[in-house]
């Protein structure tokens, strides 16, 4: 454990978001914006749909898993909240974290009604500044399909920069491998 994180900002703020760790019993309102966008997002994020679809517990059970995670300092997973309709809209989530770097991986996804609007740069851009600034991150990466190319625009945005092409790096749902794009964003390149 590492000491000097045990008070780290569980919420965060942006100008139309509330980003904050999950909190128990919210694993409804979270099945609820899987449901909705499940269309979309069972190409990028399949088992987290296949797992949260299990039952009706296996969201809650999911959201507790990542707020013991949090607790362990094993990764930091936020909801993201309208602060118009205090309505959860979407997921953002660093994980695979490498202490000995330090780094973490990145992942996202907010719900279609709220696409396309730069709320999803807002709140990016604020979860990377936490990454550096309080977990000391030294570098933030993420992988993408090469066909997503609305995430690679906004994570370009935000500052991270194309790394390679990962070939047949990931299976879709219907069996299909596809590549995935790694962007990367150092602490050395962030200008805060």
């Amino acid at each position: 454990m590492r000491p000097e994180l045990f008070n780290v900002d569980t919420a965060l703020l942006t100008n139309r978001c509330v980003v904050r760790r999950f909190r128990e019993n919210e694993g409804v309102a979270f099945q609820k914006l899987i449901y909705a966008n499940r269309d979309i997002l069972q190409d990028h994020f399949p088992l987290l749909v296949g797992e949260i679809s299990a039952t009706d517990d296996a969201a809650e059970a999911f959201l507790r898993e990542r707020i013991a995670a949090w607790l362990l300092q094993q990764d930091y997973t936020f909801g993201i909240w309208s602060n118009e309709s205090t309505k959860l809209i979407g997921y953002i989530h660093l994980f695979e974290i490498n202490w000995e770097v330090p780094s973490a991986e990145i992942s996202f996804f907010i719900d279609r009604d709220h696409q396309k609007v730069g709320l999803m740069t807002e709140v990016l851009a604020r979860v990377v500044r936490f990454g550096f600034k309080q977990l000391a991150l030294e570098k933030i990466y993420l992988r993408a399909l090469s066909d997503n190319y609305d995430c690679q625009r906004l994570v370009r945005r935000v500052g991270f920069s194309r790394e390679g092409d990962l070939r047949n790096e990931f299976r879709k749902p219907g069996g299909m491998l596809v590549d995935l794009v790694r962007f990367g964003f150092s602490r050395e390149t962030y200008g805060e």
